[in-house]
């Protein structure tokens, strides 16, 4: 199943609503689980995101879905990634690049 990185970065309503309850991220991802998108791991990040989740879908439709919906609820903006395990790139690369 594709896999996908989504990098999050709170707005101030998403810093207040973590800040009074810390569990609404353990909702936030059983949101995603119910949307048909796996959550396979999670990192909160210093710097320019704060969230680094690591995803997996069946296809960049639910994922895109997915970040629309996030994101319209106004608490955080989303820059999502399409991740290619590094055996499938290889893998990939040997079938010729068409030169």
């Amino acid at each position: 199943m594709p896999k996908f990185v989504m990098l999050s970065t709170l707005g101030p309503d998403g810093y207040a609503r973590l800040r009074d309850n810390p569990e609404r991220l353990l909702e936030v991802n059983a949101d995603v689980e119910a949307m048909g998108v796996r959550v396979l791991t999670q990192y909160a990040l210093l710097g320019q995101y704060d969230f680094i989740t690591i995803l997996e879908a069946p296809s960049e439709r639910e994922v895109s879905r997915l970040a629309t919906t996030l994101s319209a609820r106004g608490t955080l903006r989303t820059h999502t990634l399409t991740a290619i395990e590094v055996d499938d790139y290889i893998a990939t690369l040997a079938g010729g690049t068409g030169s």
